[in-house]
């Protein structure tokens, strides 16, 4: 993945004239903080956190808790991060965190104490002004709750502008919760506009329906009734249904914590599948590199929306891009997380409460004006969607 990533940013730094002085300054990092937690228990955990670039503002960025994390992927999504929030707009640089830890296999206990363990090998490079971490794959309000506490009683700090993500009785934001499938939903109804398809009937399939993918069927459902969500997968099985499928179902089903392996209510295909599923638009809504030279061939749809960081590494890019398939990028289309996180920053630290309408109306506008300048700036440049957010955020952090 972070070869990926900087192929990306060296491509489209190198089109825009930069020299390689400055094209490395780029792909550096001002810090990687990497350290061991040892719990109660005897168990040790490798922890990472990856601070790239605050020239824009304070770094943001979220926190993962997953088996596969590791420094290479944390500063991976460092990079990206301060790629998104200049692509968006917002006064944030970007940074990422994790451990390498398999989360289901801790109780709650070991867990809160991973967690509060974790700010305590960090708080003095992170705070409001300076880095703000947010939720990512595997960690949740629960979890950025634990650690705003254990950052308070360390440093004294009340204002909780400290972390993102929080409960809503604790500081968080009305709509953060749905805001990176909400912001999908908005990016993707934007590009339709602007490609003169708006209102037009679609097939959409999902891939990986988590928080992200579960938001966005819901959303869009609520939203776009034209459209029609024909498949979604999990990490066993994909579900389909030509006819359409229920998100509400769909979400309800996953809530309950089983497998789509069980879900009887439309025919069942392995996870891989799809990729294959004939839709209009696919979406990623899972893990990196879900699209590689292996299966790139196999994809039918002819729009993707990347929900997920570096969904699809650059060799597929590239072939995907030469069959005409048109990519919405993530670092535009999935950065209504941190969007919101944004917004809810700015409200712990002016000591205010928005309603989810303020919150919704404030992504919409940051969303609709991302995807504009990434939509003019291709056309005029005749580049892909791609390039044409990374030269946008790039221009802004050079």
């Amino acid at each position: 993945m972070l070869k990926t990533t900087h192929q990306s940013i060296i491509k489209a730094a190198q089109k825009l004239g930069l020299d390689e002085e400055t094209i490395q300054a780029l792909l550096k990092v001002n810090k990687a903080h990497q350290f061991d937690i040892l719990l109660e228990n005897g168990a040790s955990y490798s922890a990472y956190r990856v601070q790239h670039n605050n020239k824009r503002g304070p770094y943001k960025g979220g926190i993962r808790f997953h088996p596969k994390v590791s420094l290479d992927e944390v500063q991976a999504l460092a990079t990206l991060m301060s790629l998104k929030t200049a692509a968006v707009g917002i006064p944030l640089g970007g940074g990422k965190g994790g451990i390498t830890v398999d989360p289901k296999e801790l109780g709650k206990h070991e867990l809160e104490e991973l967690s509060r363990k974790y700010v305590r090998g960090l708080h003095k490079h992170i705070g409001p002004d300076q880095d703000i971490p947010a939720p990512d794959v595997n960690t949740d309000a629960q979890i950025i709750d634990w650690m705003v506490d254990e950052y308070s009683q360390l440093t004294g700090d009340t204002s909780k502008a400290s972390f993102t993500g929080k409960s809503l009785g604790n500081g968080g934001s009305a709509g953060r919760e749905a805001a990176t499938g909400r912001g999908g939903v908005m990016a993707l109804k934007e590009f339709l506009k602007l490609e003169g398809r708006e209102g037009e009937p679609l097939t959409i399939a999902a891939q990986g329906f988590g928080n992200v993918g579960a938001f966005f069927a819901l959303v869009a459902a609520e939203e776009c009734p034209e459209w029609k969500l024909v498949a979604a997968s999990d990490s066993k099985t994909t579900v389909v249904d030509k006819s359409g499928l229920n998100a509400v179902n769909l979400a309800d089903f996953k809530k309950s914590r089983r497998s789509f392996s069980e879900y009887t209510s439309a025919t069942l295909l392995p996870s891989e599948e799809i990729f294959s599923v004939e839709a209009d638009v696919l979406v990623f809504a899972a893990l990196d590199n879900a699209v590689t030279s292996d299966n790139m061939d196999t994809i039918k749809a002819s729009v993707l929306v990347e929900l997920a960081n570096g969904p699809i590494d650059e060799p597929a890019e590239s072939y995907l891009l030469q069959k005409n398939i048109q990519i919405l990028p993530d670092v535009v289309a999935n950065a209504g997380g941190v969007i919101v996180s944004y917004l809810e920053w700015l409200q712990n630290r002016a000591n205010e409460t928005w309603d989810e309408q303020k919150v919704n109306t404030e992504l919409e506008k940051y969303m609709k004006q991302a995807v504009d300048a990434m939509h003019q700036y291709a056309k005029q440049h005749k580049c892909s969607y791609k390039g044409a957010a990374l030269s946008l955020a790039i221009n802004r952090l050079v």
